[in-house]
């Protein structure tokens, strides 16, 4: 367990920053207490500073996990968030995707959310921009990518891609063994 380094705390920041924009510093800033990101076998953890402290007299080969897993880096240097880190994501997110009902099934089986899915959709949302996808009832169903801009999305047919899936909560049970 160690900290970021400039070049990991830059990719890590970049690829959040995309989802949930300025609002990282409410993360890192807390009323209740500082928290911070560490780095273990790869992947990053969100974790208070006590916890931290604590976890220093447990040696490396014996952690298995600290905090919560905001994803891991890849073998190419590249970041990649986990469905784990939804809470805080749903919490901060910039920009959201209200999927119709019919339309949570299939997104929970890891297929994109299509325009005939498609229940609300933040104002001025641009193409490429991370997205916290949520049911009709408010329920954080995951994340992914936005293939088209908010006013593209009203000139598509029914069976246009509105969002990429990137993640959703069903992988807490096809990913289970890997997730952490």
């Amino acid at each position: 367990m160690r900290p970021l380094t400039e070049e990991e705390t830059k990719t890590f920041f970049t690829k959040l920053s995309k989802f949930i924009g300025r609002n990282i510093q409410h993360l890192i800033d807390r009323p209740d207490e500082p928290y911070c990101f560490r780095l273990h076998k790869d992947r990053v953890f969100y974790v208070s500073e006590s916890i931290m402290k604590k976890a220093t007299s447990v040696t490396r080969d014996k952690l298995m996990s600290l905090g919560i897993c905001f994803g891991k880096f890849t073998k190419t240097g590249k970041f990649r968030l986990h469905i784990t880190a939804l809470e805080y994501l749903a919490q901060y997110a910039k920009y959201k995707v209200w999927v119709k009902p019919n339309g949570e099934m299939p997104f929970l089986y890891g297929n994109h959310v299509l325009k005939a899915h498609l229940g609300r959709i933040t104002e001025d949302t641009p193409e490429n921009q991370g997205v916290v996808v949520y049911s009709m009832s408010d329920v954080p169903l995951g994340f992914g990518v936005t293939a088209k801009s908010t006013g593209d999305c009203r000139k598509l047919d029914p069976s246009g891609i509105v969002v990429l899936h990137q993640a959703d909560i069903g992988e807490f049970l096809r990913n289970e063994d890997t997730l952490v």
